[in-house]
């Protein structure tokens, strides 16, 4: 079984996509970069090393020091799909980052996007 193309993408070259789509609704890189510490336990340094080193998104989720526990409270439907029905690991990891970042460009509070 061939891997899926994304999961050898550079997350770098996505993470632009992520920006652009919140600031068109009105909310900030900050935010962004926020939801994906939350969800990935990486620090300011070591997300900028991610971004800096062309990271695939493959091993972005691998080496994430800490995966947000909190994030299998994450529901709803992305692209179509119910994020909690993905069966595969790894595509379950990017639809909840993908849906954490349509949940930002919708308005919604961060205290929500983040479940606290």
């Amino acid at each position: 079984m061939t891997k899926h193309r994304i999961y050898t993408t550079s997350f770098a070259s996505v993470y632009p996509h992520y920006v652009a789509k919140a600031e068109r609704k009105g909310r900030t890189k900050a935010e962004v970069d926020e939801i994906i510490r939350w969800l990935t336990g990486y620090d300011v340094q070591a997300f900028e090393a991610v971004l800096e080193n062309g990271v695939d998104f493959e091993a972005f989720f691998a080496q994430a020091p800490r995966m947000n526990p909190s994030r299998s409270l994450i529901k709803g439907v992305v692209c179509g799909v119910r994020v909690e029905e993905v069966e595969e690991p790894l595509m379950r990891e990017i639809r909840y980052l993908d849906k954490l970042i349509d949940e930002l460009a919708k308005g919604k509070a961060m205290e929500k996007i983040l479940r606290q």
